[in-house]
């Protein structure tokens, strides 16, 4: 009787059963930002069994996040009549088969899972082996003179590693002894399309030209958000760009060669003194300066402090220009590459400096090591800044039998290794154990 008394005190807003639904929606962003802030307590406390254990519910909050993204999507598609939902396509078909066997479920199970019927299952099981360009199930048809074996081996290389386009994976194929050109490796990807006339920029003047390593570097500086993004559902619609919420990480590259020269990982956004502290480290550690510095106008980059300390070392700054594409390009195109392939494939950013400055590091070594670049054809920044012979370059595979030995193949052009009509596997193996840093090599088969 005494609880009753009490809930009828309580007053309530007035119309508050119109506002519910937005209450929910403050409540759950509200619930994201207090269990990033004990989350970021919890990376870093004394006590290992409970960062195991904040490990353990960061990863459980993962995946039930990602079932529920499932759930909705496949909501939407289960309103669509069975008979009017599209197709799965024959390769897909074979994806579904192998997928059921990996994961062993049952005719109901698969079904059930990819919204099709347990006949349909059944059916494409029992035309598994059938032939011809209109067997039920199929694998992708090479449609060039190389041989089946090469047109699957980029394929299953494009769905272990969906991050490589095409001319990369003709650059790291090449690398590892097999040369393919772009448009090749696009034919076997999917079927050849007339490509769309691309416009063409007009390149901006560039102020100073790189003629050798350590001659021009960039600087800049990046957030790295460790919740998936800034936004919340209350004012000011932001969160503070700081940790726990983001980390911020400084870069150093070199423009001649592309290769990252040093990183740093803060808690927030550095000051000028921050900035050149980094900088000395990366110097000392390299044993080398450069003749000029690119940046950008950041209060850290226009402090006084800062033009004098590049001054006193013969170094001579340079910016920018406001507004303009292109001037800032090549520091700009490695932040993109790393959130792209680092930061936004991991399944959460970890709260730890150690810890994510060891994916970063990671990332890093494999893109100066492992990366070719695109500016260099299939070589790596590693090779150009340190003159090594291209692995490009080495004796290539040939894996048609009939091609003469003297005629030449895809660029970068390299003798043949042995005899044509190599066979040959692909063996992927990935840096630190992070399936996002791919490294390919290619091996001859018996």
């Amino acid at each position: 009787m005494q609880a009753t008394s009490i809930e009828r005190r309580i007053p309530l807003p007035q119309h508050w059963p119109r506002r519910v639904r937005s209450a929910v929606v403050h409540a759950v962003s509200m619930a994201n930002t207090a269990f990033t802030v004990t989350r970021s307590h919890a990376e870093n406390h004394f006590n290992a069994r409970v960062r195991l254990q904040a490990e353990n519910d960061r990863l459980r909050r993962e995946v039930s996040l990602l079932k529920e993204e499932i759930r909705i999507k496949d909501a939407r598609m289960e309103r669509v009549p069975a008979q009017r939902r599209p197709h799965y396509p024959p390769i897909e078909r074979l994806a579904i088969l192998e997928l059921r066997a990996a994961r062993g479920w049952s005719l109901a199970q698969t079904a059930r899972r990819l919204l099709v019927t347990p006949l349909t299952i059944a059916s494409w099981t029992q035309r598994l082996d059938d032939e011809g360009p209109h067997a039920l199930v199929q694998v992708r048809e090479p449609v060039n003179r190389f041989p089946e074996f090469v047109s699957y081996l980029v394929q299953r290389l494009k769905v272990l590693c969906p991050r490589l386009g095409t001319r990369r994976i003709a650059r790291v194929l090449a690398r590892a002894g097999l040369h393919l050109g772009a448009t090749t490796v696009r034919r076997m990807l999917q079927p050849a399309t007339k490509p769309k006339p691309a416009s063409r920029r007009t390149a901006t003047p560039r102020g100073v030209s790189a003629k050798r390593p350590n001659h021009v570097w960039h600087v800049d500086l990046t957030t790295v958000p460790t919740a998936g993004g800034f936004w919340i559902a209350w004012l000011p619609f932001a969160l503070p760009q700081r940790w726990p919420f983001c980390w911020w990480v400084a870069v150093v590259v070199d423009h001649y060669s592309r290769r990252v020269m040093g990183t740093a990982i803060l808690k927030k956004e550095p000051s000028a003194g921050e900035v050149l502290q980094f900088l000395r480290r990366v110097c000392r550690k390299l044993s080398r300066r450069p003749r000029h510095l690119i940046t950008d106008h950041g209060v850290q980059f226009t402090a006084e402090n800062f033009g004098v300390w590049c001054r006193r070392r013969g170094i001579q700054q340079r910016f920018g220009a406001i507004g303009k594409y292109g001037s800032l390009a090549v520091i700009e195109r490695f932040i993109r590459s790393m959130k792209n392939e680092c930061t936004r494939l991991l399944p959460v950013v970890p709260l730890a400096r150690a810890a994510f400055g060891r994916e970063i590091d990671e990332y890093v070594g494999w893109f100066n090591a492992e990366r070719p670049h695109f500016r260099f054809g299939a070589r790596t920044p590693d090779e150009i800044y340190f003159g090594r012979f291209p692995a490009c370059r080495r004796p290539r595979f040939e894996t048609r039998a009939y091609w003469p030995r003297r005629s030449p193949c895809t660029a970068p052009h390299a003798i043949v290794r042995g005899r044509p009509g190599a066979v040959v596997e692909l063996n992927l193996e990935y840096r630190g154990g992070r399936k996002h840093l791919p490294v390919v090599s290619l091996r001859r088969v018996a």
